[in-house]
């Protein structure tokens, strides 16, 4: 998968959740690792991966 098509994902989630803080590469390449973890290992949409994997950093 696209790195740069992930990173742009992640980007746009992060807008919806109006979340103005910028992450550092160490933080976006722990969030690609988790989404393409979670993309072997299920058959669910990439949307829907990275909506979860957003969600679970924020609120975690």
């Amino acid at each position: 998968m696209d790195k740069k098509f992930i990173f742009k994902l992640l980007q746009n989630c992060l807008r919806q959740y109006q979340h103005e803080l910028p992450l550092s590469e160490e933080d976006y390449d722990h969030l690609y690792g988790k989404i393409i973890e979670q993309q072997k290992e299920t058959d669910a949409d990439l949307h829907d991966i990275v909506n979860d994997v957003v969600y679970e950093y924020l609120t975690g």
